[in-house]
């Protein structure tokens, strides 16, 4: 390895330890969504301690580089410490943080504990920095894993114009550049009640039948390089009827829609609502898919690095942002909401060199 290569390492070892000793406290912390107060004050204390003057809304802890400059684009730098709860497979003390063989073990240490712990300690190597042709903002954020009205969307409120921001999720440290849009929609079939018995009514089931098969063979035309096409996934099914000899008046089912960059939710919810019997409700069309430029300086700069990009079939924060953001971060997706969730410490790391990394990148 170079020599210079061997000392930017050491010189950002102790931000590795402190990334690793942080997280470490964040795991001891419970923090499921819309009950993060803990954490939030952990990480108001921690930068307020190290000279950051700190905003914090609601569960939001929001921080902007020393010499912030309105005159200078602003760089967001986003991750959440919400968690989702530990699902009954765990075998470890989800709160209780371990290292075991390279690995730091503990609820919400790849989602997104190691991206967020990454991005602050990036945020703190950088923030007396003078004269840096742009700002650095910091914001751990409330709700992620829920969505919620209270997350990154109410803290933008708070901050600067953003002009372009990385989002930390765990992506293998691999750029993503766009990300499939959620819709959740409520389905309802309305039949009409009788006796099993006597051939009577219209069966609400046999209705929703029929369109739970049109969700499952309709095929969108429009198919996106980067996400592929939009995918509907019929995930749960009822009636109120509990009686074994009524025809059911109505059937209710869930349907969970993932879009693309080629249509609105809108769009697609027109096209369903025109095919299907059923009454159809969208929860909400807030999580659109989105997409930044390969042209940006942000991708420029992850390309420059080697990276590679990809589309993400996972929803986050970045749906809710009105600018152009990059995803990518230290961890696996594939890890996150599993049993005895962990990180590996050199990912952490790794993290917080190539965030340092892709910085530098636009200084040049």
């Amino acid at each position: 390895m170079p020599e210079q290569a061997l000392s930017v390492i050491k010189s950002q070892e102790p931000l590795h330890q402190e990334a690793v000793n942080v997280l470490s406290e964040l795991v001891r912390l419970p923090s499921f969504s819309k009950d993060e107060w803990q954490t939030a004050s952990y990480l108001t204390k921690f930068l307020f301690d190290k000279g950051v003057e700190v905003t914090r809304v609601g569960n939001n802890v929001l921080a902007l580089n020393k010499h912030f400059d309105a005159a200078k684009p602003t760089i967001l730098l986003n991750s959440h410490h919400d968690t989702v709860k530990p699902n009954s497979a765990y075998t470890r003390d989800p709160f209780s943080p371990q290292i075991e063989d390279g690995k730091l073990y503990g609820l919400g240490s790849n989602d997104a504990g190691g991206c967020l712990v990454s991005l602050l300690m990036t945020f703190l190597h950088f923030f007396p920095e003078e004269n840096m042709p742009y700002n650095l903002a910091y914001a751990a954020t409330a709700e992620e894993e829920i969505s919620g009205v209270n997350g990154i969307q109410n803290a933008l409120q708070y901050l600067p114009k953003i002009d372009c921001a990385i989002v930390g999720e765990p992506t293998l440290l691999q750029m993503a550049v766009a990300e499939r849009g959620l819709l959740v929609l409520d389905a309802k079939a309305i039949g009409k009640a009788g006796h099993a018995a006597r051939n009577e009514g219209v069966n609400a089931i046999y209705k929703a039948m029929m369109d739970i098969e049109w969700f499952y063979c309709y095929q969108f035309e429009k198919v996106s390089e980067l996400l592929g096409p939009v995918k509907m996934t019929v995930t749960s099914i009822e009636t109120d009827n509990k009686a074994h000899n009524v025809v059911p008046a109505e059937c209710r089912f869930l349907v969970d829609v993932r879009v693309n960059e080629l249509y609105s939710p809108e769009e697609v919810i027109g096209l369903i609502q025109e095919n299907v019997q059923s009454e159809v409700k969208a929860r909400s069309t807030r999580l659109r898919s989105s997409m930044i430029a390969l042209d940006h300086p942000l991708v420029k700069a992850g390309l420059a690095m080697g990276k590679t990009y990809y589309g993400s079939p996972t929803s986050s924060d970045k749906a809710l942002m009105p600018f152009p953001a990059l995803k990518m971060g230290p961890g696996d997706s594939a890890r996150s909401h599993t049993a005895d969730e962990f990180i590996y410490v050199d990912e952490i790391r790794q993290g917080i060199s190539d965030y340092i990394q892709l910085l530098n990148q636009l200084l040049r």
